[in-house]
């Protein structure tokens, strides 16, 4: 267990990293939003963040929301469409793009990291972040 918690600090100090990098502020409902959902190591939705956050206060849904929005456009977590839910990603892409694979029978989702796609961006158009969503089977859910 404590190697976890070893991990999760890590992650969240390269988090502060890249948001100090990038003149952003890591709040600590951010950083606890981001911790949760490292913890979690897969897909949250955000009522299950905010049951989570309800001990340490009287966090409500807007208060969630705009922390998932600050870590999804800082890069530290990607909203699954599909799921409606969120997934951390400390790691950063630099000029790859996220690419996530969802089971849709077990729900788990897997996170890699492609080339940045051929640039058929509309004129003017500036890309802030890119995801791609792949659904199916995952291998063992396919093996069953």
């Amino acid at each position: 267990m404590g190697h976890t918690h070893t991990s999760t600090e890590t992650k969240l100090a390269k988090a502060d990293a890249v948001c100090a990098q990038k003149g952003l502020s890591l709040t600590p409902l951010r950083k606890r939003v981001l911790e949760l959902l490292l913890e979690a190591g897969g897909p949250v939705k955000a009522y299950d963040l905010l049951a989570a956050l309800k001990p340490d206060g009287s966090a409500q849904p807007p208060t969630i929301y705009r922390a998932l929005d600050f870590l999804t456009q800082a890069g530290l977590a990607h909203r699954v469409e599909a799921l409606n839910a969120y997934l951390a990603c400390v790691h950063g892409h630099g000029d790859e793009i996220a690419e996530l694979f969802i089971c849709e029978t077990c729900g788990k989702v897997r996170e890699q990291h492609a080339p940045a796609l051929p640039d058929h961006t509309p004129e003017g158009f500036q890309i802030a972040r890119s995801v791609l969503e792949h659904y199916g089977r995952c291998a063992q859910c396919s093996k069953a």
